[in-house]
């Protein structure tokens, strides 16, 4: 056992002899805590070695489930240059013209997509058509016909899907879940969630509409949509927004620079969420109820998550989300784990089904109605 996850299980004891005291409910831990990390490795080809897909390799290091066995680039340079780096042989590099032949490879297991978001549709189906489990990130695709195509292509490859959506395996997300669903804060009441930053180079891909697909809602706003959804704990049934536009030089047509939108949930809550690409220090979710609260502040960021409930602070120990998320997705994957919260391309599907409505509600200025299930 490692000194992180040591220290962790110790704090764990702590805690739990503490929490009687101030509460009659017990943490159950049935998350990333309990992977079995003696299973199988899932062997892991990334597409799209930016900036990201560099955070995902270099925390795929500690992971005891899986491992970068492949590398698709467009960039010659760059596949020799990773392929030295994390050790992958040179007949495990692919550019996007060779990539369909992954499909001869037995040294890979399944493909992180971690490409422009308009791109993911295209790659994902090549994927699967390969015989390759996939992983792709958030947002799974451009639209809601593009996501559905995905699903459909993997189900009928026999393939999984699952959507990179880190947050779903975060600790102290997970604790704020398992204690809602445990009843600690009575009946959900309200949502805020507050998502944004400010944007730099206007001449990358993530303001170009037709590579992104939009602006700050489908890069930074999509984690307000999912953290409210499973911060909640049910699916909303309306949605209200309004967009703002400070700078249309930068932010184009198409491109969102600030959205407020409002979801409606059929139990009465509501949620009240910012997207945007013009303000810093916005990462911020709470959680009211009629009982108590739980707040998270920074609640999507790299980490450390901080957070709270009217009781205690939460104080789990910082593990890069993405060694969590990737051993957590092999166990889904090779071991059929069921994971706490969802991170299939239904939930995927789901998000883009938000954003279409929350679009639909910032051009006609009318209430948009919802049914996600």
């Amino acid at each position: 056992m490692n000194r992180s996850r040591r220290e962790f299980l110790q704090k764990l004891t702590m805690s739990s002899m503490v929490l009687p005291i101030v509460s009659t409910y017990t943490p159950q831990w049935y998350g990333p805590l309990h992977t079995d990390v003696q299973g199988p490795v899932l062997r892991v080809a990334l597409m799209g070695l930016g900036g990201y897909a560099q955070r995902v390799a270099d925390a795929m290091k500690d992971c005891k489930r899986a491992k970068v066995t492949g590398l698709v680039s467009g960039t010659p340079a760059k596949l020799k240059e990773w392929g030295s780096k994390y050790n992958v042989p040179e007949r495990n590099r692919y550019s996007y013209e060779t990539f369909d032949d992954i499909k001869n490879n037995p040294d890979i297991d399944a493909v992180y997509v971690i490409t422009p978001n308009a791109l993911h549709h295209d790659n994902v189906i090549r994927a699967a058509r390969a015989g390759k489990h996939v992983i792709c990130e958030k947002p799974m695709a451009v639209s809601v016909q593009e996501g559905q195509e995905m699903v459909d292509a993997c189900a009928a490859a026999g393939v999984q899907l699952l959507i990179g959506y880190r947050m779903r395996f975060e600790p102290n997300t997970l604790e704020i879940v398992n204690r809602r669903n445990a009843g600690e804060f009575g009946k959900i009441n309200f949502f805020q969630g507050q998502c944004g930053f400010k944007i730099g180079d206007p001449n990358q891909w993530r303001l170009n509409k037709e590579l992104a697909g939009g602006g700050a809602l489908f890069d930074i706003g999509i984690y307000a949509i999912n953290g409210t959804r499973y911060m909640v704990g049910e699916e909303p049934v309306w949605v209200t927004a309004q967009e703002t536009k400070t700078d249309p030089t930068k932010f184009k047509e198409g491109v969102d620079e600030t959205i407020q939108f409002q979801l409606g949930f059929a139990s009465g809550a509501v949620a009240s969420c910012l997207s945007t690409y013009n303000m810093n220090y916005l990462d911020r979710f709470y959680l009211n109820g009629d009982k108590g609260f739980a707040e998270l502040w920074p609640s999507t960021g790299y980490g450390p998550i901080k957070g709270r409930t009217h009781q205690q602070p939460l104080n789990h120990p910082h593990i890069a989300h993405q060694t969590i998320q990737m051993d957590e997705m092999a166990a889904i994957i090779l071991d059929g784990k069921k994971p706490v919260l969802p991170v299939d391309g239904t939930t995927g599907l789901q998000d883009l089904k938000i954003i279409e409505a929350i679009y639909r509600a910032c051009a006609t200025g009318a209430r948009q109605e919802l049914k996600l299930v």
